[in-house]
């Protein structure tokens, strides 16, 4: 990666066997090599804390395998309605003073639609904007339309996760195809937006499954800015609620491959992190994760809190990343 001290261009022309390859290496040494690739391009030692909050939950018209907020399942995930703007900005305030720089917003919608509640969303962008904070969202598809209004209102990044490779999503999700997914990213990029998509381990899916996903991700023209990877948290009442638990190899194995094929990408230890140990974690970091989730909650799944973090952080020498780093660096050089 490195010729007379410099980095090497980033590559957006990674072949599937090249993946594979690097994807199948022994643990230990995908994880050095992942660490050398981390240490190059991103500042050692610094981790993104996010804190994602739930603005509208439930009643959602899709049908993904793993989502208790699909209305077909009996989860017992209660049904509410769009927060309001001094819940949603109390949260926020909340999240910044437990030490997070970026704060997303979920909302359980198959798609925006151009109505009131999109107009609240858009003043709750601006006003966690005002705040500090890097705003992210993710509500579903958007069109070119609503995400130059979401730019426009202040957001910094967009979610909409690939959850798994094109060959495997059928037996995920029937509600929406692949495109689908790809066309908001690509609305997502016109507008400006950061782009942040990951996908899902423990579906059920192959590893040739992993390897597409992590290849579809890492030959787009522009990597996206983010990449989170989750793992399943099976839910009672969900079609996937007997899947068995990824371990944490699997887990490093992802994020490994996925630092190397994409140096400059936040690298997100997502959906899973609560039941992993500290320990566990810190391969997490080890193998090139540089960003986590913190807060009771993802969505409606738990989540290690704040003070926990802190507690790790301490331990484990990490600090925070602080917000807007890359505008920052721009402005300075």
């Amino acid at each position: 990666m490195m010729q007379n001290g410099q980095n090497t261009a980033l590559r957006n022309d990674w072949s599937l066997a090249e993946i594979e390859a690097i994807y199948n290496k022994p643990v230990l040494e995908l994880i050095v090599e992942a660490a050398n690739v981390h240490k190059q391009y991103q500042a050692t030692g610094e981790v993104q804390v996010c804190t994602l909050l739930s603005v509208k939950t439930g009643g959602c018209t899709e049908d993904c395998a793993y989502c208790p907020q699909a209305a077909r399942y009996h989860t017992g995930v209660e049904v509410h309605k769009l927060l309001s703007q001094e819940q949603v900005l109390s949260a926020a305030q909340r999240a910044k003073e437990g030490g997070s720089t970026r704060f997303c917003m979920g909302a359980a919608w198959r798609e925006v639609r151009d109505n009131r509640d999109f107009d609240k969303v858009l003043d709750m962008v601006k006003g966690v904007n005002d705040l500090g904070l890097e705003v992210c969202c993710t509500l579903g598809m958007v069109n070119e339309y609503q995400a130059e209004k979401l730019k426009e209102a202040g957001l910094y990044a967009y979610n909409h996760n690939l959850d798994t490779s094109e060959e495997n999503y059928a037996s995920i999700i029937t509600t929406r195809t692949y495109d689908d997914r790809l066309d908001t990213i690509n609305n997502v990029r016109k507008a400006g937006i950061s782009v942040c998509s990951g996908g899902i381990i423990g579906l059920g899916e192959t590893d040739e499954d992993r390897i597409k996903m992590l290849h579809t991700l890492s030959t787009m023209e522009q990597h996206p800015e983010s990449v989170p990877v989750n793992a399943l948290v099976p839910v009672k009442g969900t079609p996937l609620e007997h899947q068995p638990l990824v371990s944490v190899w699997e887990m490093v194995r992802m994020i490994a491959t996925a630092r190397i094929l994409m140096p400059k990408s936040m690298v997100r230890l997502s959906a899973g992190r609560e039941r992993m140990s500290v320990t566990e974690q810190a391969l997490c970091f080890l193998a090139g994760a540089n960003s986590i989730f913190t807060g009771e909650k993802l969505l409606t799944t738990p989540n290690p809190d704040f003070d926990a973090d802190k507690a790790m952080f301490e331990l484990l020498g990490l600090n925070p990343r602080k917000s807007f780093k890359e505008e920052t660096q721009h402005v300075c050089s």
